[in-house]
């Protein structure tokens, strides 16, 4: 029997969510660690890491463990996973066992990896662990009706995989995993603001101007925004101001893809799905659905409504969560985590 110590875990490369059952999502903190070079113990985990990064002397390396999705360090994945479960505990009081976890797998992913996060997952205190593919955890968060049999359509952009997937009956029926999500949006920034202005910015800067003025379409509101790096040519400091417009040209690639990416999914979908599809319409979560316009971009490449979950950042981790209550589908089908190529 499944107490109320269980926990559904985000494990996202930009952050990772913990939901504690009976009580919602109890942590919520950026996948960062902060690594001591000299002694390799871990310095700070969390937002407290994700404040250092560019800031830290030469005996302390930031790093991201998650890559993609998927595990790209195993210590400190578990260490930090540890950590969080630490957190959740807290919420609660301690736990008397160890608890049962459902951890979030991209549908992309391949054995081996899923197995290193269930293994990453028990090193961090887990009584057992089970995966569920990202796309149908988002598709619960968000209220779809997954185990009917009618066709729902969810894009869940995250920081490093934006998963699509069509979901009926329990099962996902098509899926796209593919490694474009807000960590290449930033990226495609950084590089349009090097390019351009010869100027370097950090990760942070990038991400802001996203939030602030990125967009997924051309709009008459162009927005502008005063930024500071550093000159390239000079090596001093320098603010310039820069345009909405821009940024959408600069992010108009990363759209580009998760567009196609939406359509390819739809070209795979059985004929009754797609038609259920078009008349429920395509469900955006993640964070990256909180780039501006990105619902209308779709809507139009797609030609069907197109509509964002109430709590985006949330949604993975609430289905995750809610998905405690049916553990034993995903002991008995497996294919809930259904693979596809990750591109």
């Amino acid at each position: 029997m499944f107490g109320s110590q269980d926990l559904g875990i985000d494990l996202g490369t930009a952050n990772t969510l913990v939901f504690l059952k009976g009580k919602d999502v109890v942590v919520s903190e950026p996948t960062v660690v902060a690594i001591n070079n000299d002694t390799g113990d871990i310095q700070a985990v969390g937002s407290e890491a994700r404040n250092m990064i560019g800031r830290t002397p030469g005996n302390i390396t930031v790093v991201r463990p998650m890559k993609d999705g998927v595990i790209a360090d195993y210590d400190t994945t578990a260490i930090m996973m540890k950590y969080y479960i630490k957190q959740a505990h807290s919420k609660r009081g301690a736990f008397a066992t160890k608890p049962n976890i459902v951890v979030c797998v991209p549908s992309g992913i391949t054995k081996v990896e899923e197995r290193a996060v269930i293994d990453a997952t028990k090193q961090a205190g887990a009584k057992d662990a089970f995966p569920i593919a990202e796309p149908f955890a988002a598709a619960i968060g968000a209220d779809l009706p997954v185990w009917e049999p009618t066709g729902s359509m969810i894009v869940d952009i995250g920081g490093g995989t934006t998963e699509v997937a069509v979901i009926s009956l329990g099962g996902i029926v098509t899926s796209r995993s593919i490694s474009v999500a807000g960590n290449d949006m930033d990226e495609a920034i950084t590089q349009h603001i090097r390019q351009t202005y010869n100027l370097m910015i950090g990760e942070r800067t990038a991400e802001e101007i996203k939030i602030n003025i990125g967009s997924a379409l051309n709009t008459n509101d162009n927005e502008t925004m005063e930024i500071r790096g550093r000159n390239l040519l000079t090596g001093l400091p320098e603010t310039i101001s820069i345009s909405g417009l821009e940024i959408t040209e600069a992010l108009k690639d990363n759209v580009d893809k998760i567009i196609h990416a939406v359509k390819s999914t739809l070209e795979k979908t059985p004929p009754e799905l797609s038609a259920d599809v078009m008349n429920r319409g395509i469900v955006l979560a993640g964070g990256g659905a909180m780039l501006k316009n990105i619902d209308k971009a779709i809507s139009d490449a797609t030609d069907i409504p197109v509509f964002i979950t109430d709590t985006p950042l949330e949604s993975v981790a609430i289905g995750t969560g809610k998905s405690l209550d049916y553990i034993q589908h995903f002991k008995e089908q497996p294919n809930v985590a259904s693979r596809t190529t990750i591109e």
